[in-house]
This record gives structure tokens, C-alpha cells and sequence, in this order.
């Protein structure tokens, strides 16, 4: 069994910070790298790492984690030859033409409308900037700021305190460090943890082997596929960035697993993917209003919940359609020891293009068979982080008007940004044909703004004698910014800080 190094780890990757209920998510540049090294020497003693604490005496009420640009690690001092052992993905950036294509960035969702993230300044297709100027600021790194306190009635507005409370602590320092905010984004959970649209949110997530974690065993996950220096789902170590010339204190990092004789910078750290998604809470609850009126023209509130369902793949409490497929049981439910093929090899209850269904589709991939099935969804998981932007707002369909912008600040954590997070998002999101599916995007992440004139986006509901085909799917989730980033170990941390 694999034993991780929870104490190397930064605590994000292994613990969602559930109880966290408010978060900031800062974005800096780095002024004086001098100055932000000598911060670095001292700081990571202040980052949460993966150990959960079960003495009480000992919780933090806050936590605090760190991740870098590809232009954030150059500038702190990193060489060019270090930085070209990372990762295609990670050194182009998510701006790149080729990786906008692949994960469907246009129309509203282009990086040029984008309020951050679309500096291109590092892609290896162009060197200059993206229009609008002013908003193609390179960030150099994020600082991930989470609060607690229990003892309160009204949690998320004392975790709010708690949590401003440290960034102010951090943020009077910011000078005297070397950096320089740009802008920050608030993050924040519900109890039951629903998402805007109105639907429990995390509940299907991998358990990294060797972590500590506990469930099916059918969501357990070799660490190789989210972490660096340990085997993954094809038994061998993931590509990690090794030390190719030497600077910095080289004893602070640990040999590469593979063999190679040279240093491994990305032992027990991740690629995080961090991607904010305006939700139109509106569209989507008024489209599926009007795909389910009743004759008379009124709303039929029980089977728009249903076809909401449907589309999503679990009803509003959580519960998973496959196995409540008639009604929302209406309790809040954290179910998720299920498979596709053993209780809805038809998609008679799940659909086969529903979002969760396409996004883990668990022991059921196409026609391969269940253990193959399941080989193949663990190679392509991730591990989801997602915090509520905007006014906390429950969609359904008699409450569809949030007020201003709201959303989902996406985060994942994958060793493989290709393998993983882009082929979710493209190969399983965008492509229509999935199963017997021809004209089906992802309902949520793959609709196109402007599909092209005889190109149709349906969602196919599976059903007897014949399959349902609910018609011109909006696209209700509009890409506001974006960036790919490394999420380092500790250990890392310290080495930086020397380079």
C-alpha cells in the first residue's frame, strides 16, 4: 500500500477544507524576488499541509496554501532549462489557440473577454499579449486563504472574519515581500454545499491510495494520478519536473522515484487548474421550464426538477437518479457506491449524456467491459475543488434571478493536465458521440454559444419504445478567466526559496 508523505503535502490536494466555509483566493506578481524568496524561507512554515489533526487544542481556525504560474516560478529565479522540464500544458499556458480549441474557449467564454488569465506571454505559438491590454496582467501566483469557526451560529459570516482577518495579516506584508496583489476572488460554501444552479455539489471524488481516506474502492485512485514521484493508474511514475541543471540548495529535494540520478521539484506537488465559470442561473432553470409546460402553458414544477435531474445526473439533494430515478428523495445525500452497468446498463435512468454520467462514467465506458470500464474512468479522474462566487443563491424552478453575477470558482488538482483535466473537458465534455449519442455535448461544460447553422445540440433522455430528445441546449456557463498552475510540496517551497 502507498503511504503518502502527508506532512510534504499541501493540505488542499488531500482535504477540501469542507468546514472552511468562506475562502480568498489572492493573485499576486512578484515585485522584488529577493524579497519574495527570503518571504518564501520563512512562509512555508505557515502552509497547511496534508495532516489532519485530531487533537482539538491544535485545529487551525485558518489555513493557507500556495501555487505558482509558469511566469511566476521564472521570475522568482527559476532557469529556463529547470522550467522547460514542466509539463507542455503547464509552459504554454490555458490561452494557448491550441488549447483554447481544445477546451472550447469562444464566443463570450474567448480568453479576450476574460477578466484575468489571458496573458499569452508564455505560450511557445506567441509572445505577445491578448487584446484587452489592461486586463493581461501575468499573474505570478495564487495564495489560497480559508477560514473557520464552529462556534458560530451563522458560519460563513464568521468564517468570513476569520478569514479576512488573516489576509489583512498578510496582506499589510505584501510590500515589504515583493509583492503585489492584483485582484482577489471570494469563495464560499453552502452547508449542504449546492451550487447556484441548486445541486449538492463534490460529493463523487477519488480517494488518493495511501492518504488516509476512506470509501468504495471503486473510487480508490493510485497517487500517481494527482501527485508527482508515486505510481499512477498505468504503474508507472507520472512525468514530473526534474532538476536538469543545478541551482538552489539541492538538498532540500528529494531523488527523482523514476531513477533518473536528478532531483524531482514536483515530489508531492500537482498541477492545479483553476477556472472561473459565470453561472446563468436564469437560462438554465427557464429552459427547463419550457421544455416541460404542462398543455395548458402553465410551469410543471415536478418534471422540471426531473429533466434537471436528468441532465445532471443527480437530483437536487444529491442523490444519484441511477438510483432514485422517480423522485428527488429529498434529504440531503451524500450516495455515491454505485454503478452504471449493474443498476442502469441502459441509461434508462441516468442518461448516458448527463453531465455526471459523461464527466466519471464509472464502470460503463462505451462498450468496454466493467473492469476495463473502471481502468480507463481512473485514468482520466481528478480532484475537484469548486468554492460559490457572488451571492450565495439556490437555483430551482420558481427561484431563477440571483442578483449580479454569480458562479463557480473550478479548481482540480491532476498530475497530466492533457490526460486529465483537458481530456474531461474535451473528449468526454465536447464530442457529441458518446454510447449510441451523435448530437449530444455535455449539457453544462460542452454547449456552444454559436453552434454552426445545421448543427444541433440535443440531449438524448433514454426511454422505452422509443429515446426522448429534448432540443437547442443553452449554454449556460460562460469562462470568466482561467490559468494553469503548480501546486508545490513543502519541501519545494523551501527549495525555491534558494534558487
Amino acid at each position: 500500500m502507498t503511504k503518502l508523505e502527508l506532512e510534504d503535502i499541501q493540505g488542499y490536494i488531500i482535504r477540501g477544507y469542507a468546514h472552511m466555509m468562506y475562502s480568498r483566493f489572492v493573485y499576486l506578481q512578484i515585485t522584488d524576488a529577493t524579497a519574495a524568496k527570503k518571504w518564501l524561507s520563512k512562509s512555508w512554515e505557515d502552509m497547511t499541509t496534508a495532516v489532519h489533526i485530531h487533537d482539538k487544542s491544535k485545529i487551525s481556525y485558518k489555513h493557507l496554501n500556495i501555487a505558482f504560474t509558469h511566469k511566476g516560478l521564472s521570475v522568482l529565479g527559476l532557469n529556463e532549462e529547470n522550467l522547460n522540464a514542466f509539463s507542455r500544458e503547464f509552459r504554454q499556458g490555458m490561452v494557448s489557440p491550441h488549447r483554447s480549441r481544445l477546451l472550447g474557449d469562444a464566443d463570450s467564454s474567448a480568453p479576450e473577454k476574460w477578466n484575468w488569465g489571458n496573458y499569452s506571454g508564455d505560450s511557445d505559438e506567441t509572445d505577445d499579449f491578448i487584446e484587452p491590454k489592461d486586463r493581461n496582467f501575468p499573474i505570478h501566483l495564487c495564495l489560497m486563504v480559508f477560514g473557520n469557526d464552529k462556534e458560530s451560529v451563522d458560519d460563513i459570516k464568521k468564517d468570513k472574519i476569520v478569514c479576512l482577518k488573516y489576509y489583512e495579516e498578510l496582506k499589510a506584508k505584501f510590500a515589504e515581500n515583493g509583492l503585489e496583489e492584483l485582484f482577489s476572488i471570494d469563495g464560499q460554501t453552502q452547508p449542504d454545499n449546492k451550487e447556484h444552479f441548486g445541486f449538492r455539489d463534490g460529493i463523487s471524488q477519488p480517494i488518493i491510495e495511501g492518504s488516509g481516506r476512506v470509501g468504495p474502492k471503486d473510487d480508490v485512485v493510485k497517487a500517481g494520478e494527482f501527485l508527482f514521484g508515486y505510481e499512477n493508474e498505468f504503474g508507472v511514475y507520472p512525468d514530473t519536473p526534474l532538476i536538469v541543471k543545478d541551482q538552489g540548495n539541492l538538498n532540500l529535494l528529494a531523488p527523482d522515484a523514476g531513477g533518473s540520478g536528478l532531483k524531482d521539484i514536483g515530489r508531492n506537488g500537482s498541477f492545479l487548474v483553476m477556472r472561473q465559470l459565470e453561472q446563468d442561473v436564469h437560462k438554465f432553470w427557464t429552459f427547463l421550464n419550457e421544455k416541460t409546460k404542462n398543455p395548458d402553458g402553465t410551469n410543471n414544477e415536478e418534471e422540471s426538477l426531473k429533466l434537471g435531474a436528468k441532465i445532471m445526473g443527480r437530483w437536487q439533494s444529491g442523490a444519484p437518479i441511477t438510483l432514485f430515478p422517480d423522485k428527488d428523495p429529498g434529504v440531503i445525500s451524500d450516495i455515491n457506491d454505485f454503478g452504471y452497468s449493474k443498476f442502469d446498463p441502459d441509461g434508462l435512468k441516468c442518461p448516458f449524456g448527463s453531465h455526471l454520467r459523461r464527466s466519471n462514467p464509472r464502470e460503463s465506458v462505451d462498450d468496454h467491459g466493467v473492469k476495463e470500464s473502471l481502468k480507463l474512468s481512473k485514468q482520466h479522474r481528478i480532484i475537484r475543488r469548486a468554492r460559490l462566487y457572488g451571492q450565495i443563491f439556490e437555483g430551482s424552478p420558481t427561484n431563477t434571478n440571483p442578483e449580479g453575477e454569480v458562479g463557480l470558482l473550478f479548481a482540480c488538482f491532476n498530475a497530466d493536465i492533457s490526460r486529465q483535466f483537458e481530456f474531461l473537458q474535451y473528449t468526454w465534455g465536447k464530442l457529441p458521440k458518446v454510447k449510441e449519442l451523435y448530437n449530444d455535448p455535455d449539457p453544462i461544460i460542452g454547449v456552444k454559444e454559436n453552434p454552426d447553422a445545421e448543427e444541433e445540440q440535443n440531449f438524448t433522455i433514454q426511454d422505452l419504445p422509443v429515446n426522448r430528445t429534448v432540443s437547442d441546449l443553452p449554454r449556460v456557463i460562460t469562462v470568466k478567466g482561467g490559468a494553469y498552475f503548480f501546486f508545490p510540496s513543502i519541501s519545494t517551497l523551501r527549495y525555491l526559496a534558494t534558487v
